[in-house]
């Protein structure tokens, strides 16, 4: 689709911080994260509702969903990593892969920032590794 921006962000029209691609599927980092590594993780190919992708896609996006969740709970050091799909906010299916730990509620899904351009690089860098 044209005017998505996922869709731009998956050709590298527009620039992110990727912590993962293949053929398939990328992700990177959150613009307004929930928490500092806040990933997101999409299919390239455009799909706007998760109940309109097809089977084998949904298979192979929660297997991809599950192994960055192992490798930013441990890359992050953080307690668990929360899973959320929304998909009201950008038109294309996206898993939310949210970083957290126990004494922090996330409930009000408050958003934080990174101090800089190169902080933000470092943490992808660090899921990456």
């Amino acid at each position: 689709m044209d005017d998505c921006i996922f869709c731009k962000i998956a050709k590298g029209e527009i620039l992110s911080e990727k912590v993962y691609e293949d053929d398939g599927f990328s992700a990177f980092l959150d613009m307004n994260p929930v928490a500092k590594g806040h990933t997101l993780l999409i299919p390239k190919k455009h799909v706007r509702w998760m109940k309109d992708s097809p089977d084998e896609l949904i298979s192979n996006i929660f297997i991809l969903a599950k192994n960055l969740m192992i490798k930013i709970q441990e890359k992050l050091q953080c307690d668990y990593v929360q899973l959320s799909v929304v998909g009201e906010e950008i038109g294309h299916f996206h898993i939310h892969l949210v970083p957290t730990f126990f004494n922090q509620k996330l409930a009000k899904w408050d958003k934080t920032n990174y101090e800089s351009k190169d902080e933000m690089k470092n943490y992808a860098q660090k899921i990456r590794e």
